[in-house]
């Protein structure tokens, strides 16, 4: 069984039947959002790593807002342009819905929702900065977010070798770059049990990558 790490926001508590509610309604939501949307180069729905996201964050003492701020995660930041009214419309829906709360760290959880988006380096380095400022809570979905994404490419690596990262804009250094940047921001920040879960798989993917570039 996983260990319980609070974030320090409220936890679900199970006799929590209004959050029942309120998760149905976000996973309908998301699901409804992204229903176009498949993993990079695959054929995977992409609800898919909205749901793992949201498990990682529940197995890790997440609260309720979490949890769903966790199915809207990459709401802004993939759908903004396709919401009729873009990002100003989505941003208020998902504040009126779920609360503000839930928006923060969406937002949070952002690194652009214009297009086109900056150049990448420039993003991703903006991101992990802001992660020294950015509450527990926007910590705790982000750190889920790409541990999520980094057993994704580690799998992908065993089966397919060093071509999983031609998936990526920034190819295989700059991807080997950013998750190497984020395991030790959240192993400095935390949360501590997942970023130590994160960094373990970052590590196992630089290793697979040395083995499979030889």
């Amino acid at each position: 069984m996983t260990a319980i790490e609070p974030s320090g926001a409220e936890q679900v508590m199970p006799q929590d039947r209004d959050f029942s509610r309120r998760f149905g309604t976000a996973l309908q939501f998301a699901n409804e959002l992204h229903a176009a949307q498949t993993r990079k180069s695959t054929t995977i729905p992409y609800i898919s790593h909205l749901m793992g996201v949201a498990s990682l964050v529940l197995e890790h003492g997440g609260s309720a807002d979490e949890a769903i701020a966790a199915l809207l995660h990459d709401s802004v930041e993939d759908q903004a342009e396709e919401y009729p009214g873009g990002a100003t419309s989505l941003r208020a829906y998902i504040q009126e819905a779920f609360g503000p709360a839930v928006l923060e760290i969406v937002n949070g959880c952002t690194d652009a929702d214009t297009h086109p988006k900056p150049p990448w380096r420039e993003r991703k380095e903006r991101y992990v900065a802001h992660l020294a400022t950015a509450s527990a809570s926007i910590r705790l979905v982000s750190c889920a977010d790409k541990l999520h994404n980094a057993r994704a490419i580690l799998s992908d690596l065993r089966y397919i070798g060093i071509a999983v990262f031609d998936r990526f804009t920034a190819g295989k250094e700059g991807t080997l770059w950013y998750y190497r940047q984020l395991a030790d921001t959240f192993t400095a920040l935390g949360p501590t049990l997942l970023a130590a879960e994160l960094d373990r798989t970052v590590r196992e993917i630089e290793a697979l990558e040395v083995i499979a570039a030889s």
